[in-house]
């Protein structure tokens, strides 16, 4: 078991750039888990709540009626970008998609004069997913007073959003206690922005045991340094887990021969029934996406009766209307139940 007296610290990260994001007290920016305390997830996951139930009735609710939000996506994604696009025209706000391989800055134009052009057009929010670690928080400190920043996930540093999903998620099917819970990360640890956030977000919510399992080339140097238990054989790793997240294999991003092959990868750490016999007889099973099937799960898993991979894209809507109804200074729990 990790001792978790102390907040693991992330070894990914060279200086304090979360403190941005908050003013007083209150969520401005949403770059990162780190540095946000249990309160401040817990206040998320409870204003989420609020806009889940909004969103299984009226559907739409007049909160940033008069907000422009702006998708600034350097990314191809396809479910992030639209949860955000449903999340903020929900809320009642207009919504902007930037094509970027088609914008100015395709031609030449530098990145803060594209920021600089879209706030004279009046825009409160830019939501960023972008290749480059850290543009996010660059983004962030160059805007005007009145704009939020939301990270829709950043190179292999961080993608809040979906780990604030993901802890909702657990939630609805476990209960608001982390404590006792043991959750297991599975995959391509080393190129997951998701599963640093993940790791921080279980730590910060008091989880009992969080553990991470890979073969010993898709884990980062010094993971052990952010509060969890390290695994190389996946029935040992997700052992009695309540929990089990499976990770793609981010090939994109991956040099060098880091696998012998994916038919080898999934005989070895591919969930299938055999292997997820060892878990909880009710463990919930979950996946960020896209899923590829057949290298990290198989579809009698994805598709059974403990997978809740469709309930973590159900949720993302609630948990991103949450975020952006916080971080523009409206209390989403509040309004969305007056």
């Amino acid at each position: 078991m990790v001792n978790k007296a102390t907040r693991p610290a992330d070894p990914f990260i060279g200086q304090d750039l979360w403190n941005i994001q908050l003013q007083n007290g209150q969520l401005k920016h949403f770059l990162t888990i780190e540095g946000l305390g249990s309160d401040m997830l817990t206040q998320i996951l409870d204003t989420a709540e609020s806009f889940a139930g909004v969103n299984e009735s009226v559907k739409k609710v007049p909160l940033l009626r008069g907000k422009t939000i702006v998708n600034l996506f350097f990314e191809a994604s396809t479910r992030t970008r639209t949860t955000f696009e449903l999340a903020a025209k929900r809320l009642s706000a207009d919504v902007l998609n930037i094509n970027i391989s088609t914008s100015a800055t395709s031609k030449g134009e530098s990145l803060l004069d594209t920021l600089h052009n879209l706030q004279a057009m009046q825009c409160d929010m830019f939501i960023v997913r972008h290749a480059d670690s850290g543009t996010a928080h660059f983004i962030a400190n160059h805007v005007a007073p009145h704009i939020s920043v939301l990270n829709a996930g950043d190179g292999r540093h961080s993608h809040p959003t979906q780990a604030m999903l993901d802890m909702f998620t657990i939630r609805r099917n476990k209960g608001a206690d982390f404590g006792g819970l043991r959750v297991a990360i599975v995959g391509d640890i080393l190129h997951s922005r998701v599963a640093r956030s993940q790791i921080h977000a279980l730590n910060t919510l008091n989880t009992g045991d969080v553990r991470v399992v890979a073969p010993r080339t898709l884990l980062p140097k010094g993971i052990e340094q952010m509060g969890v238990s390290v695994y190389h054989d996946l029935q040992e790793g997700i052992k009695d887990a309540d929990v089990v997240i499976m990770l793609r294999l981010q090939k994109e991003r991956m040099s060098g021969a880091l696998l012998p092959s994916e038919q080898e990868y999934f005989q070895l750490y591919g969930l299938t029934e055999e292997t997820f016999a060892a878990a909880k007889d009710d463990a919930i099973v979950m996946h960020p996406g896209p899923i590829n099937r057949g290298v990290e799960i198989a579809s009698s898993i994805a598709d059974g009766p403990h997978s809740v991979i469709l309930d973590q894209v159900t949720y993302g809507i609630a948990v991103r209307m949450a975020v952006m109804s916080m971080t523009l200074g409206h209390n989403g729990k509040r309004e969305a139940q007056a």
